[in-house]
């Protein structure tokens, strides 16, 4: 069996405010980051997968999963404002956490049309918002 990661970068703009917090609630927890005019990142992201190798002796297509994550991910968010142009983040505060759980939903949502076997399976993502801040979520804890 083995773990293939893929690499991608997308840069985008956020807030991280919430309506259920007042102004000083969201200024204690979100500092900086409370900024009103938002800022950005340039966002690196890992896309892991597993599987045993085909009869090829690869584990997974990696075209395929290029282009998977293309459609879901980078289109939808790269150079995009999060809070405003990205559907999951109307409501949900755009944190990297919660980054992380969308680009996983949306890649299981397409992966089955790409990956129509038993394998592939998407292992999970790691977003790095900065060289010091990086998140990770495996696929099967999300929905």
């Amino acid at each position: 069996m083995f773990r293939v990661t893929r690499r991608y970068r997308f840069a985008a703009s956020h807030r991280l405010h919430s309506a259920l917090l007042s102004e000083d609630q969201n200024r204690e927890a979100y500092g900086k980051c409370n900024n009103p005019f938002g800022h950005g990142h340039d966002y690196v992201l890992d896309v892991s997968a597993r599987g045993p190798a085909d009869a090829a002796g690869r584990a997974v297509d990696r075209a395929a999963l290029d282009g998977l994550v293309e459609r879901q991910v980078i289109r939808v968010f790269d150079h995009r404002n999060l809070n405003v142009e990205v559907e999951g983040f109307t409501r949900a505060v755009p944190t990297s956490e919660n980054l992380a759980v969308e680009i996983c939903r949306r890649l299981k949502a397409g992966w089955g049309e790409v990956f129509p076997g038993e394998w592939p399976k998407l292992d999970g993502v790691r977003i790095a918002e900065t060289p010091r801040n990086i998140f990770e979520v495996g696929a099967n804890e999300i929905e």
